[in-house]
């Protein structure tokens, strides 16, 4: 048995007798080497290690102001937003100045067994401890700020062992996350065929049919009609000019959620008298940023009276108008990229003159209504089983991280896991 003793370092507690206590910079020293990006490959620190220039990842034209990275060197996003955001590069390259990159000076470290050390959430909570700046988003720790953080220094060997080992078993778990997520991936694919195929052919498959002269939709049944949108809905922009109405909403992965109107940002009471007021049966549309993929569930079916972005389309339905049928038809919509090719595929956003010509299947009200009927229910039933598999996947990666601190920390020790 390993005899432990206190750290005397409060966010890793014990450790075993035989581990030192070191000085960041005692194993790292700051490169801050300014390089062109035309030289060195652009890099992005993520929060899964240093990979070459992400797509998405915001650029600059200020190619010459960036920092190199050599192959080996730590590399560490300074801002507090960023949390987790860092990893040993594989890669020669170059990264934003917002980052720190760190040179290895030290012959008695492995460098793999620190990087399962920094992506702990214990470091990155004491990372940011040490940081400053005015508000969150603005808070930054840098090299002068993290250099004197005391890590703990195992021999050259047990570093060796730990790091393997913790390789071995986090590519095991991390393969278990990704088996789950292409599950979800299919359940939500399944759950997209499902919506279109209600709101598009109706629930009698035995049913004559008509071309709607919707190319993406095809053939309808024969009582359906097709009209544009403004027929069944209107745009509401009732303006919280008061600005007595305090319950905030907005809209979140295709539902409208409620948000806390004391903690918007820092955002002062009156900002919210530009704000609509929404009621229930109303279906929210985010009309901007079509071009982006991952924002695809851009509309919300709202349940109750409140405030929402003025940013934001509100179409209200007309009397006798089916919201909940319209709402998993919009989405169909949506997933079959039909907003965006409005846009013409160029332009980010639309307004309600646009969107009200769009030309939608409308089943009798009646049936509208059997459909949303049973819509709510096969959702609810394929909802149910996203969510038990992103319960587990929570729990693997609480798995992971717990694994990995209780090890580098030498709380459990290699040799007792074989």
């Amino acid at each position: 048995m390993v005899k432990m003793k206190d750290s005397g370092i409060e966010w890793i507690g014990e450790i075993p007798e035989t581990w030192e206590k070191v000085k960041f910079n005692a194993i790292y020293s700051n490169r801050n080497t300014k390089v062109s990006d035309r030289e060195y490959a652009p890099l992005s620190v993520t929060k899964k290690g240093i990979v070459p220039q992400l797509a998405t990842a915001a650029k600059t034209n200020d190619n010459d102001n960036r920092k190199l990275v050599k192959s080996g060197d730590f590399v560490i996003n300074s801002r507090s937003d960023r949390r987790g955001s860092c990893g040993i590069s594989s890669l020669d390259g170059s990264v934003s100045l917002i980052n720190t990159v760190l040179e290895p000076k030290n012959s008695q470290m492995e460098p793999l067994y620190f990087d399962f050390l920094f992506h702990t959430i214990q470091f990155a909570d004491e990372f940011y401890k040490w940081g400053h700046g005015i508000v969150d988003d603005l808070w930054t720790t840098n090299w002068n700020d993290m250099k004197n953080i005391t890590l703990i220094l195992p021999t050259r060997s047990e570093q060796q062992l730990i790091a393997d080992f913790l390789d071995h078993k986090t590519v095991e778990i991390d393969g278990l996350i990704d088996k789950i997520n292409t599950e979800i991936d299919t359940l939500k694919q399944y759950q997209s065929s499902v919506i279109t195929q209600a709101v598009t052919k109706g629930m009698d498959p035995n049913v004559p049919m008509k071309d709607s002269g919707i190319e993406w939709v095809g053939e309808i049944p024969e009582t359906w009609e097709v009209a544009p949108l403004y027929k069944y809905f209107s745009e509401r922009k009732n303006k919280n000019c008061t600005g007595n109405e305090k319950n905030l909403l907005s809209l979140s992965y295709g539902r409208i959620i409620r948000k806390n109107i004391e903690s918007k940002g820092g955002l002062l009471p009156e900002s919210f008298t530009t704000y609509n007021i929404i009621e229930p049966g109303d279906i929210i549309i985010r009309p901007t940023d079509l071009q982006n993929d991952t924002r695809s569930l851009r509309t919300g079916l709202s349940n109750e009276h409140g405030i929402i972005t003025s940013a934001y389309i509100d179409l209200a339905p007309e009397s006798e108008t089916n919201s909940r049928y319209y709402h998993y038809l919009l989405h169909s919509y949506d997933i079959q990229k039909v907003f965006y090719n409005m846009g013409n595929g160029v332009r980010q956003g639309l307004n309600y003159s646009e969107f009200s010509k769009l030309r939608v299947p409308i089943p009798e009200q009646i049936e509208q209504g059997q459909i949303a009927n049973y819509l709510d229910q096969k959702v609810a039933k394929i909802q149910k089983i996203i969510k038990s598999k992103q319960q587990q996947i929570n729990q693997l990666t609480e798995y992971k991280n717990s694994l990995i601190f209780e090890y580098v920390t030498g709380k459990k020790q290699v040799k007792e896991a074989n």
